[in-house]
């Protein structure tokens, strides 16, 4: 039971990544070390388990897919969207530079994280942390869209941002906010509107089912090379987590506030705010190395 608990904790904290754009949950798995235990979870879910479910009974299928392990960390990201979705909104309105200086050092001791993984560097891991870089700083330079939040369209974006909510480096809620879906997301959250989120779950489910045996065959298949490119996506997403921000030009939410959309990097004014951006940044590195000093216990 213990262990449950502390993959719903994992869960939390994944979750809690998932809400702001910019951020993977994937990472925090990476970084607490569930990542492989929960893809081949997933892919384990299959047409196959319709016979074994036949055959031996549903216990035997549920311990198949690991299903304590799916369930526990589930509910953790549930309960974690669910209630933080409002604090961390809340808080990138009030203190941004903040809550993204924190998560810059997250990424940041991240990608050093990931990157020690990898016994060897040579010629395909150099150039594949290089296109990770690049691919990732080009999805979070690319400038969001607007489209019309139908059910169909809902459906797509829930199999996209959950690809990359398992991506460590690439943004789920990023991936909304780039199909203008971000906000209509969030506010569905808010008022818990079944239709949306059952469309939006059953995509991420289809997408989930279908990309984790992807990534699966690349870490058994090309392990240091995948741990490469992943490295790159977190290097090329510090980009959108940069904390300084120019605000070019606003849009009105669904709400009907005012809120950023397009918005440049700037450098920072040394002030008391750096200060305690600075230390925010620190406190990020520092909780992935407890992540690290956990995820090294729970095993």
């Amino acid at each position: 039971m213990m262990n449950y608990f502390a993959v719903f904790l994992k869960g939390i904290a994944m979750g809690a990544a998932d809400v702001v754009p910019g951020v993977s949950g994937g990472t925090i798995a990476f970084i607490t070390g569930i990542y492989t235990t929960l893809l081949q979870s997933i892919t384990r879910v299959r047409p196959s388990l319709l016979g074994l479910l036949k055959e031996q009974g549903v216990a035997a299928a549920w311990r198949h897919i690991n299903g304590n392990f799916l369930l526990a960390l589930g509910s953790g990201i549930l309960m974690s969207i669910l209630s933080l979705a409002k604090l961390i909104h809340y808080l990138l309105a009030v203190g941004p530079e903040y809550l993204w200086s924190f998560f810059f050092g997250l990424i940041l001791a991240s990608c050093w994280y990931i990157g020690r993984q990898i016994p060897h560097w040579r010629a395909p891991q150099l150039l594949a942390v290089v296109m990770g870089a690049v691919i990732a700083a080009g999805v979070s330079l690319a400038t969001p869209t607007e489209v019309a939040a139908t059910l169909p369209v809902v459906f797509v974006a829930g199999s996209i941002a959950i690809c990359a909510m398992i991506l460590p480096g690439i943004s789920g809620s990023f991936m909304l906010l780039l199909m203008g879906l971000y906000g209509p997301v969030m506010a569905a959250v808010s008022t818990l509107d079944l239709t949306f989120l059952g469309t939006l779950a059953a995509g991420a489910v289809l997408g989930l089912l279908l990309f984790s045996h992807l990534l699966q065959w690349l870490l058994h298949h090309y392990h240091a090379t995948f741990l490469a490119l992943l490295t790159g996506f977190m290097a090329g997403s510090l980009v959108k987590v940069w904390p300084w921000k120019e605000t070019l030009l606003t849009r009105v939410n669904s709400h009907g506030a005012e809120v950023p959309f397009i918005q440049q990097n700037v450098l920072p004014v040394a002030d008391i705010h750096l200060f305690a951006a600075v230390l925010l940044a620190g406190l990020g590195v520092v909780s992935v190395l407890i992540l690290e000093k956990w995820a090294v216990k729970s095993h």
